[in-house]
């Protein structure tokens, strides 16, 4: 099985810090619908694997939750894309759970029910805490510079983007999979973006 673990909010669809609580808030980011599809093309599966921490600080219910789902569901697939399967945290910051990224509870759920080694398993996000969690389970880190993501990588430290690559959005990082310049492990190396270029 080749799998692939994305985040949702910043990777999929534009971010916002009033989080994205109905449908109608839920927008694409250019070329992210294009990028699943791809994928799905190449016989990837595609995986989320989103913190909601707006159903527990009641911003929105788990029917709203499943009706923004719902939508990009259904423009994923009218695009001729799919995903596979939507893990996701409705726990607060505080509520001790072992699912909220940067823990890796939702990506060992995810390895448990797809019957799958996750190591070296490409995990795109665009925060620190994706990053994190991803390396917790030895999966392959994946840093895209839409929604957070520039953010992120100007604040991280040089042991934190060991073994993490770096693109400038989800498109991007599904031709760089596709042409198989992922194949194995990235050690202590960065492939950063034209914004961004190697030292």
């Amino acid at each position: 099985m080749r799998l692939v673990i994305l985040d949702r909010d910043g990777v999929i669809n534009e971010d916002s810090d009033d989080f994205i609580k109905s449908p109608e808030e839920w927008i694409p980011i250019p070329g992210s619908l294009e990028a699943i599809t791809r994928l799905c093309r190449e016989d990837y599966r595609v995986v989320l694997a989103t913190n909601q921490s707006g159903v527990a600080r009641g911003l929105f219910d788990m029917d709203t939750l499943n009706q923004i789902h719902l939508r990009m569901l259904d423009q994923i697939r009218q695009k001729g894309g799919e995903i596979d399967a939507i893990f996701f945290c409705p726990h607060g910051p505080d509520d001790g759970c072992d699912c909220r990224k940067p823990k890796a509870g939702m990506f060992r759920d995810i390895a448990d029910r797809l019957h799958i080694n996750i190591t070296g398993v490409p995990v795109v996000g665009d925060s620190l805490r994706d990053i994190q969690a991803a390396q917790v389970v030895d999966a392959l880190p994946i840093l895209v510079l839409t929604g957070k993501g520039k953010k992120t990588l100007d604040n991280m430290g040089k042991d934190e983007i060991k073994g993490m690559a770096v693109f400038e959005d989800l498109y991007a990082f599904s031709e760089a999979l596709i042409a198989g310049q992922l194949d194995g492990r990235i050690s202590d190396v960065i492939t950063l973006s034209d914004s961004y270029p190697v030292d």
